[in-house]
């Protein structure tokens, strides 16, 4: 058996479903598998900066509970690049040695790290940096961490997207409206290509597409030509308007993607006439119960993370490829970002079904 040994778990970026279960699973497997001790550290790499540094002991008691939980009960955030952390004077400063530093305090002989593409880019960075012992675990609602067909957290997005879609169709054919449903993923389409299919859409609009307006009213029109009075578009937070420009919310540093979901009503409704309504989803679709299929890959994903350290095998990420768990080098499952091929077996299905893809 190897030996005993004093692991770290954080949780980083955006939060999402299964990220407790996660952590139930790294505790679970670390004590019972190899009687270690296991440390949650709190708030992502600010906690590693507090002094001291914040973190709490994580027993099998208390982290049985967690596998339904959403959220992360360590705590996240996405904003702070270590290397150039914003100041309250303005002034940004490397403060990846005290990073560091916090590691080594805690006396921690390895780091599993859950985090996104970004999140897993920087910790990279640290652990090169300050020779700690690091191992990746891929999470995001986008699913568009290179080198794993699933990330932790999508699969409930989905979910989510599509109960919301299965709601719309009721209201959309009482009114007889196009109701459109503004989903997140980033620059990445998944979500609303999965969810698009799965609650039976009628058009779907990914950034990796480009549409036209024209495209999206004449389907509408076949569908009214055919009796079908209502229809529902699911439209990716990152898609542009026809002219290519990327829309945003919000003010200076605090914008994010958004808006294109009443950008399309406005266009559908002058130009085909048909009353639109817009939802969007939000944040809805990060909370809440994680689903089953996430459960069971934070599970497997958490137990692999921990074999990866007793066997050494640090600077990678658990990946799941073929109906399994792999590990892959971190370096190479962050180089490519992961997009929707215009070429997908799930863009094929779309245009098969009948779904206008706007193109």
């Amino acid at each position: 058996m190897p030996e005993r040994k004093r692991i770290g778990i954080l949780t980083s970026g955006g939060d999402c479903a299964g990220l407790n279960a996660v952590i139930r699973a790294v505790t679970h497997c670390a004590v019972d598998s190899y009687g270690w001790e296991v440390l949650g550290i709190c708030k992502a790499t600010h906690g590693l900066m507090s002094r001291p540094p914040e973190a709490i002991p994580l027993d099998i008691t208390q982290v049985d509970r967690l596998l339904t939980m959403g959220g992360t009960i360590l705590g996240t955030t996405n904003k702070g690049d270590p290397f150039a952390f914003p100041m309250s004077n303005g002034e940004l400063r490397d403060r990846s040695q005290e990073i560091i530093a916090g590691y080594q305090q805690l006396d921690l002989d390895a780091l599993i790290g859950i985090g996104g593409d970004g999140s897993l880019a920087i910790l990279r960075k640290l652990a090169q940096q300050g020779g700690i012992n690091l191992v990746g675990i891929p999470k995001t609602i986008d699913n568009d961490v290179g080198i794993t067909e699933r990330s932790i957290g999508f699969d409930t997005a989905v979910n989510i997207a599509t109960e919301a879609i299965d709601r719309l169709h009721f209201t959309a054919a009482s009114h007889s409206r196009v109701m459109i449903l503004e989903v997140m993923g980033r620059d990445a389409g998944h979500i609303a290509l999965n969810a698009g299919i799965a609650g039976g859409a009628n058009m779907i609009m990914i950034p990796e597409i480009p549409y036209k307006i024209e495209n999206i009213c004449d389907h509408i029109k076949k569908r009214q030509a055919r009796g079908q009075d209502y229809s529902i578009a699911v439209v990716s937070e990152a898609v542009c308007t026809e002219a290519g420009e990327v829309l945003e919310q919000g003010h200076f540093a605090d914008c994010r993607l958004g808006g294109i979901g009443q950008y399309l009503a406005e266009q559908i409704t002058q130009k085909s006439g048909a009353e639109t309504r817009v939802t969007v989803l939000g944040h809805t679709q990060r909370g809440g119960i994680s689903s089953p299929l996430d459960r069971i890959l934070a599970s497997a994903f958490g137990v692999a993370a921990v074999e990866l350290i007793a066997q050494e095998k640090y600077d990678h990420m658990v990946a799941w490829h073929d109906r399994q768990v792999t590990s892959v080098p971190i370096a190479d499952a962050i180089k490519d970002y992961r997009a929707v091929n215009p070429e997908d077996t799930l863009v094929k299905t779309a245009r098969g079904l009948g779904i206008c893809l706007g193109d």
